[in-house]
């Protein structure tokens, strides 16, 4: 999957940080660092659908970003965490 740039909402931004505590750069960093990408499912709109991308952060994370994959190529950020041991599994198994 190639990625050409990231979509920001303001109001995501702030709930990356206030929800799972994960800066803007940490979720930049996961599209940097060969992430493993999963369909997660069928979007609203034709041909956009939902994805997520598993990396490390440089500073050690394992997280999670959800995203929407737009015709353009770019995503729009939906959401990130932390990832769980069971996704941490399949990421590390790739």
């Amino acid at each position: 999957m190639k990625i050409l740039g990231l979509i920001w909402l303001e109001d995501i931004v702030e709930k990356l940080w206030r929800k799972h505590h994960v800066r803007q750069s940490e979720v930049e960093e996961i599209f940097e660092n060969d992430p493993y990408f999963r369909y997660v499912e069928k979007g609203d709109r034709p041909g956009e659908d939902l994805y997520s991308a598993m990396s490390q952060t440089g500073g050690g994370r394992y997280l999670i970003v959800f995203f929407v994959y737009k015709k353009n190529r770019w995503a729009l950020i939906v959401s990130t965490r932390k990832m769980e041991p069971e996704e941490r599994k399949i990421y590390e198994k790739r």
